[in-house]
């Protein structure tokens, strides 16, 4: 069964805010200090998960009536739709690549979901997945494309802004397909959207500009952002987004190691490269800040000997 394609809303982004908080507690929005000016970051990386994708994963499964749910995902994803499976007593199959971080597989598989392994050159992850319900069933959840995922995502906006007690003036987030960056716009209106994406894989911000879906060419660079690889987003989230987001940026390899080796010193966290693309652009004076400015730190599934590279180099 394909999921429900009806528009996502604000309102929506604040049930499913309000449904999330009886099941997690509120991540830490912690004070940050960059250029000289103080803001916030939004620590989503200490999610059970690891990830933000709970949010989405939790909203998404709850309007899921079915038993079996599929899912396509380099990781988090995956895991928070594993997550929410077990919690709801659903079994969840998901399609990873081959070459996700062995971390997040592994993760997924120990909350009980099953994978289903695809190559990234040669197969297109949409058919493996639909390959998959033709044969067994199920609902699919899409990471990003999804109605019910782009409110779950919300909800972290809806959250910011009760902890600050006002509407952030603009959140700096971390973007693959574009769901949670959709999200944080319907939960926060009043806010400037910057979406950031690795060098050579800006899908969401070039079809903003641009006004329709554009698809990643073949010649795509190689990123160490494993989660901000989609080939393309979808027609829900540039609709969302396509008066709303700021001018995408894109940050390099090398300034999201600085990111990840910044939060590491200075926050005590641990961020996966494509959670600390949206503080790489910070640290980059790529994006304006002011004293409400949010950044959105989505992701801390690093793989552990990567990232020892990263904080030795």
């Amino acid at each position: 069964m394909i999921r429900d394609t009806s528009f996502p809303t604000r309102k929506g982004a604040h049930a499913a805010a309000t449904s999330i908080a009886a099941i997690l507690p509120p991540t830490p929005l912690l004070p940050v200090e960059i250029g000289g000016v103080r803001c916030h970051a939004k620590a989503e990386s200490l999610q059970p998960i690891g990830a933000f994708k709970i949010r989405g994963a939790w909203w998404a499964l709850s309007h899921v009536e079915g038993e079996l749910v599929v899912a396509v995902s380099s990781g988090n994803h995956a895991q928070g739709v594993a997550w929410a499976a077990r919690e709801m007593r659903k079994r969840a199959v998901i399609v990873m690549p081959r070459d996700a971080p062995r971390v997040k597989l592994d993760n997924t598989r120990a909350l009980g979901a099953e994978i289903v392994l695809y190559d990234r050159t040669g197969e297109d992850r949409d058919e493996v997945a639909a390959r998959v319900i033709a044969e067994r069933g199920g609902t699919l959840v899409h990471a990003f494309g999804d109605r019910y995922v782009i409110e779950g995502q919300g909800s972290a906006g809806v959250e910011i802004a009760a902890q600050m007690g006002r509407s952030p003036s603009r959140i700096v987030v971390c973007c693959g397909g574009g769901g949670l960056a959709a999200g944080l716009s319907l939960a926060c209106p009043e806010a400037a959207i910057h979406i950031v994406e690795p060098q050579g894989w800006d899908m969401v911000g070039r079809a903003i500009a641009k006004g329709e879906i554009v698809q990643a060419g073949p010649d795509a660079p190689a990123t160490i952002c494993d989660a901000l690889q989609p080939t393309a987003t979808k027609q829900v989230n540039l609709d969302v987004l396509q008066d709303r987001a700021q001018p995408g940026v894109t940050v390099t390899d090398d300034e999201v190691r600085s990111a990840q080796r910044w939060a590491f010193a200075n926050l005590r966290l641990v961020l996966e490269p494509g959670g600390a693309a949206a503080l790489a652009a910070a640290l980059a004076g790529k994006v304006p800040l002011d004293e409400d400015s949010v950044i959105m730190l989505t992701g801390g599934n690093a793989d552990p000997v990567a990232f020892a590279r990263t904080l030795a180099s």
